[in-house]
């Protein structure tokens, strides 16, 4: 499939989904597994799972369902995550520390290797095993480290300055924190992340 299709971003989000039910099952040793199953344990139509996976091509085996490792294999590769992804996180605070923390033990494919802040007060402090760095540092920082993607957890005012100075250094996929809608170049890809919208979407099935 030519990686540059357009696929619909729904699909795009349920990949990791499948992904990580596939990795539950291979913890469990069980080798097969059916779209109708998937489906039961997903709560989602087995008919869309079918639908979704023949995007990128024909995985299932008449009468048997799909291999869970040789499925597992094919998404991490369309996902992009067979080989290392670098990303670089902007704004130490509370929330940034925590996810540099966080990606630090549980991610073995998308590995945070630069932390800057354009706080003077935070900058030399070490995080983890990385010390931050000044925002000054960060388009020599990319370019020399081959990084495309950020993370922006930053107050909102911020964000927006920021987006545009990891744009300038060549970061085209953004994971956005701050409550602020980022405008980007359409070739830039942002995904915002907003806890606050998530419990107030959440509170109306109270």
């Amino acid at each position: 499939m030519d990686k540059h299709q357009r696929i619909p971003d729904v699909v795009i989000k349920r990949l990791p989904i499948y992904l990580r039910y596939l990795d539950q099952l291979s913890s469990m040793d069980i080798e097969t597994v059916s779209s109708q199953q998937m489906g039961d344990d997903l709560h989602l139509n087995p008919a869309q799972i079918r639908k979704d996976l023949s995007i990128f091509g024909d995985f299932g085996v008449k009468g048997m369902g799909y291999r869970v490792s040789d499925l597992s294999e094919k998404l991490r590769s369309i996902l992009g995550l067979d080989k290392e992804i670098s990303i670089i996180l902007v704004g130490v605070g509370n929330l940034g520390a925590a996810l540099c923390q966080y990606n630090r033990y549980q991610s073995p494919t998308t590995k945070i290797v630069g932390l800057f802040d354009g706080h003077p007060s935070k900058v030399d402090k070490t995080i983890g095993n990385m010390k931050v760095k000044p925002m000054e540092d960060m388009q020599e920082f990319v370019k020399e480290n081959g990084v495309k993607m950020g993370i922006i957890t930053v107050p909102a005012q911020a964000a927006q300055k920021v987006a545009d100075q990891m744009i300038a250094a060549g970061i085209t996929v953004i994971l956005n924190f701050a409550p602020a809608l980022l405008n980007v170049p359409e070739e830039v890809k942002v995904q915002n992340s907003d806890v606050t919208t998530e419990l107030q979407a959440l509170s109306y099935y109270l």
